[in-house]
């Protein structure tokens, strides 16, 4: 006699989807410690990432991609998760043992809440994450109807979001792809009337892999998806603004500016300027009161 299949009611309500590339053993380390079912989306590894997973973790869906398409990973893995929250981890990044199915708890009871970042606790020493400290005092404030500080931003490694939300905003795009892929969406989000929020009652830890890009070209990634959802979502008075904020940086600014230059034509197709109330609150958080 088979057994019967979980009803909608009992299937799990959220999905852990990983992006990862050429990072196998940390990435065989974390699957383990995820409280949900789990798709992992490998952007084109040549270390032996997908066989090692299907092999150690057969629980885990795999989808394989023939080449590195950077955050837009995370998309398709949102596509195929089938459930009505998807919650974003890194292949260094797991979520604190009961601690999803909070996070799940507390989207639920905020129906407009579109996405929750989590406190995030950095390494075995468990540092808290700067960027934490900043979300926590945010100059939005917290809305009525969300659990804590708005936000116009967010760690991708620690976001738990409402699958119906993120799908209609295009989730992560093929333009900025990674890193600095968050600000794109979390503007869209906000366009759209959805409340993105800060959550310090349920937490990440993140691992930090040493296998990352060096610094300076780390910052030079940034610059580069700075300009692209700049020149998406942002009014065309204030680009002359970053570019020149982007010279000041020196080099890798300027290497930021220099990489944007082949996708200007795809951002710029695919441009849609904020509404005034979503500008206004990014000059807020910028420190502009005017």
């Amino acid at each position: 006699m088979t057994s019967p299949q979980p009803s909608a009611r009992t299937a799990p309500p959220v999905t852990v989807v990983v992006a990862s590339r050429n990072r196998r053993d940390e990435l065989l380390a974390s699957l383990a410690r995820h409280e949900a079912p789990v798709v992992l989306v490998d952007n084109g590894s040549t270390d032996g990432t997908v066989d090692a997973v299907r092999a150690v973790h057969p629980e885990v869906t795999v989808l394989p991609l023939e080449h590195n398409l950077g955050a837009r990973a995370r998309t398709l893995g949102a596509e195929q998760a089938g459930t009505p929250f998807v919650a974003f981890a890194d292949d260094d990044s797991w979520w604190a043992p009961g601690d999803l199915a909070r996070a799940v708890e507390v989207m639920r009871a905020h129906p407009r809440l579109a996405l929750l970042n989590a406190r995030i606790l950095v390494g075995p020493e468990e540092r808290l994450d700067p960027v934490c400290a900043e979300m926590a005092d945010s100059p939005l404030g917290t809305a009525p109807d969300l659990p804590g500080p708005s936000l116009l931003g967010f760690v991708a490694c620690a976001a738990l979001v409402r699958t119906e939300a993120f799908a209609a905003v295009g989730g992560f795009d093929a333009v900025v792809r990674f890193p600095g892929e968050e600000e794109r969406v979390a503007l869209d989000l906000a366009a759209a009337g959805w409340g993105l929020a800060y959550v310090d009652t349920v937490t990440i830890h993140h691992h930090p892999s040493p296998r990352r890009d060096a610094p300076a070209r780390r910052q030079a990634a940034i610059w580069r998806s700075r300009v692209l959802t700049a020149l998406m979502r942002h009014p065309l008075p204030a680009l002359p603004g970053l570019v020149e904020s982007a010279v000041r940086a020196g080099r890798p600014g300027l290497r930021g500016l220099l990489r944007a230059v082949p996708d200007v034509p795809a951002a710029l197709r695919a441009r849609r300027r904020v509404p005034d109330e979503v500008w206004a609150d990014v000059r807020r958080l910028a420190g502009d009161a005017a």
